[in-house]
């Protein structure tokens, strides 16, 4: 197993990655959004091949192994998303793939995952540490950890879009507002523009990164945490090294409802006309709900799109019962 602690993500390692990703994928749209009578802007990283952002940080991941880890292959733990990643990167560059999964993942998520050529291994959630699955499995098979927010490689990759966002506005952002986990996009994006504010937006109850950041120390989830729909923003913990990265530069997290989150789904779908999945949107419902500023210097992650077809459309008709 590769210890993923032995190396240190940097700025630079961030520009590596945005070259390596940019020979393979274009750049998804950078687009102008009105709220609240300002302009801003929306980064449309659910218009990814696998729709969500997590491709970038995957891909950078595999193809910085060696000949001798890609013959032994990679497991990786996922809601979906990065799953998607990890499988569409392996399918390419001809390595197998294991992706531990939570039973209740959208089905959507753990059928695209499995069309992509990956093993898919499910686990109890929440009664089941995901993390412990993925080492048992590596110790039984051997094989590289490809981890969704906690690997130095996967966190300059996520933070590609930040160089992608200061190439197409032609200047630095000065805010970016990210939907946050596991804290892998936000680390990678303040290396990507150190000179940004970076706001994580966490579901309400799932604010691990930032009730870490605020107390200095890893915060796990409670056992009774609310449900969410935001699938994508549920890890237990953040990792040491993703704290590390966030303290000092990330502005304070704050917080996103599902009636929120829905609000920016229908907001998406009419004035943008994206399809985003409600982890997707929690970046934007912070932004429409006011609680993070917005300006001309703004950019919202918008960062995935792989939504469940029925939930996606009552919440699109209006219907609050949708997860």
């Amino acid at each position: 197993m590769i210890q993923t602690d032995t190396r240190f993500p940097t700025s630079a390692g961030v520009e590596a990655a945005a070259a390596a990703i940019a020979a393979i994928l274009p750049p998804t749209p950078l687009l102008p959004v009105e709220i609240n009578g300002v302009r801003a802007w929306v980064k449309a990283d659910n218009l990814q091949p696998i729709g969500s952002f997590k491709i970038r940080g995957a891909w950078w991941r595999l193809s910085n192994l060696s000949a001798q880890e890609r013959a032994a292959g990679v497991v990786a733990v996922s809601s979906g998303n990065h799953a998607q990643g990890v499988a569409w990167s392996a399918r390419r560059l001809g390595i197998r793939a294991a992706i531990v999964m939570p039973h209740d993942a959208p089905q959507v998520k753990l059928d695209n995952t499995a069309a992509l050529g990956a093993e898919v291994v499910l686990y109890q959630r929440p009664q089941e540490d995901r993390d412990a699955v993925a080492a048992r499995l590596i110790a039984e098979r051997g094989g590289t950890l490809v981890h969704a927010f906690g690997d130095p490689w996967v966190i300059e990759g996520q933070g590609s879009a930040a160089i992608e966002i200061a190439a197409q506005l032609g200047r630095a952002p000065g805010r970016i507002i990210a939907c946050c986990g596991g804290g892998g996009l936000t680390a990678g994006l303040g290396l990507g523009a150190p000179d940004a504010r970076i706001h994580p937006v966490e579901p309400v109850g799932w604010d691990m990164v930032g009730r870490a950041m605020a107390a200095g120390e890893l915060v796990h989830a409670a056992p009774d945490a609310p449900k969410t729909i935001c699938d994508a923003l549920q890890p237990n913990v953040t990792k040491p090294l993703n704290l590390t990265l966030l303290k000092d530069r990330a502005e304070p997290g704050v917080t996103v409802t599902d009636d929120e989150v829905r609000d920016a789904q229908r907001f998406a779908f009419a004035q943008l006309r994206l399809v985003v999945e409600p982890g997707g949107a929690a970046a934007l419902a912070a932004a429409l709900a006011g609680k993070v500023p917005v300006d001309a210097g703004t950019v919202i992650m918008i960062t995935g799109g792989n939504a469940d077809p029925a939930a996606y459309a009552a919440t699109i008709g209006g219907g609050a019962g949708a997860s």
